[in-house]
């Protein structure tokens, strides 16, 4: 086999773009000149697209979850009541971090596979008063998107803030921070964004400065004010991810022509043909609900008397394809095929035929072709 020649499907890092690559290639730019301030402020407008708001985006040089740790520890102070929806592990990092700051959480766990219940999520809401909500747009450990729209009317209604953990679904699922009432916004540069790690984006509304603003825990790298000190000049507190900032702007011209409309509607495409090709295959699919299944990820079950991660060896090993193996509670009993970003129908029909490969070299009982068959319908037009 060829050994340069692999096929990423994991949910962070995704491929990354050759013209993107190129930009990240350039000669470096000092990151207090004209020239970075001028993409500096143009890859905040076209974020202000992205995220559909006209709040402030801090695109600042750390992970998605130096994102979220943003977030809290701008708004967070030793003994304040934080309601945290969980839907599975990222949720439960999220309510990790505020725990970490001192928060009194209440988690509501609404069981890893399932999505946020608006009901309990409204009843909590009207029996206690809290200062954050936090959400996860898409959990990637599940394949589960929640509804952001529906938590946001219901929070928005109170006092709280609503942080959403968009890290990974930003960019492949559509978010609308204003409208949904969302108060910070958090992604991160290396899953729907197209980009290697390294950069956290978050936006933040009107209502969540007078909390910060208020805020008197400390933060010195992670503070949003310092942040926002050097934003008007289109310049950065602290020494960014320059190499990563030219990556980001080029990756937003590849956004921008294909239309965010049709990025979100590429993103379904591929996830309704990796769905059919699943369940062609006789395969249970994790999410079995497509109302809220991801765009973004499939989470598959691993077939009866098979460890997920022996079927993901054989891809990798064999088939230079890797797919995510499960997390926390779900490992070994899970396998997650992702199609975020960089990705496209051909993809698809790659990870399925390897899938199907991987199974019968196992010895599981498969009926090669089916799979592919399935996805190339939905392709076709045939399977809307």
């Amino acid at each position: 086999m060829m050994q340069d020649k692999q096929y990423l499907m994991i949910p962070g890092p995704t491929p990354v773009p050759p013209v993107v690559m190129a930009a990240m290639s350039r000669p470096i730019i000092g990151h207090r000149t004209d020239e970075f301030a001028d993409m500096h402020r143009r890859i905040v407008e076209r974020l202000q697209v992205v995220f559909q708001t006209k709040n402030e985006i801090f695109v600042l040089t750390h992970s998605g979850t130096g994102g979220m740790e943003t977030a809290i520890a701008n708004t967070v102070e030793p003994g304040d009541k934080v309601l945290a929806l969980v839907t599975g592990n990222f949720g439960e990092r999220f309510a990790k971090i505020a725990r970490e700051y001192g928060a009194d959480v209440d988690e509501i766990q609404f069981g890893w596979g399932k999505c946020v219940d608006l009901k309990a999520v409204e009843e909590k809401l009207s029996a206690n008063s809290y200062k954050l909500v936090l959400s996860t747009q898409n959990e990637t450990s599940t394949g589960v998107t929640n509804d952001i729209a529906g938590i946001g009317a219901l929070v928005g209604r109170t006092p709280a803030l609503l942080l959403v953990d968009g890290v990974s679904g930003v960019g492949g699922i559509e978010i609308k921070m204003d409208q949904w009432s969302v108060d910070i916004l958090v992604t991160a540069s290396q899953k729907s964004m197209m980009l290697p790690p390294g950069l956290a984006m978050v936006a933040v509304s009107p209502k969540a400065w007078q909390i910060i603003e208020k805020n008197r825990s400390p933060r010195f790298y992670l503070s949003l004010p310092a942040a926002r000190k050097s934003y008007e000049k289109w310049n950065t507190a602290y020494t960014p991810g320059v190499s990563l900032f030219a990556g980001l702007d080029t990756a937003l011209d590849m956004m921008m022509a294909e239309g965010m409309d049709n990025v979100y509607a590429r993103h379904k495409l591929l996830a309704r043909a990796a769905r059919a090709a699943v369940r062609a295959l006789g395969l249970e699919l994790y999410v079995p609900e497509d109302s809220y299944a991801s765009p973004v990820i499939t989470a598959v079950k691993s077939p009866g008397g098979i460890n997920g991660d022996d079927i993901r060896k054989v891809l990798k090993n064999e088939f230079g394809v890797t797919f995510a193996g499960g997390q926390g509670i779900m490992k070994g009993k899970i396998f997650r095929i992702a199609h975020m970003g960089f990705s496209d129908k051909m993809d698809i029909m790659i990870a399925i035929s390897a899938l199907e490969m991987a199974l019968a070299r196992i010895g599981h009982p498969v009926e090669l072709g089916k799979g592919v068959k399935a996805a190339q319908q939905v392709f076709l037009g045939g399977n809307e």
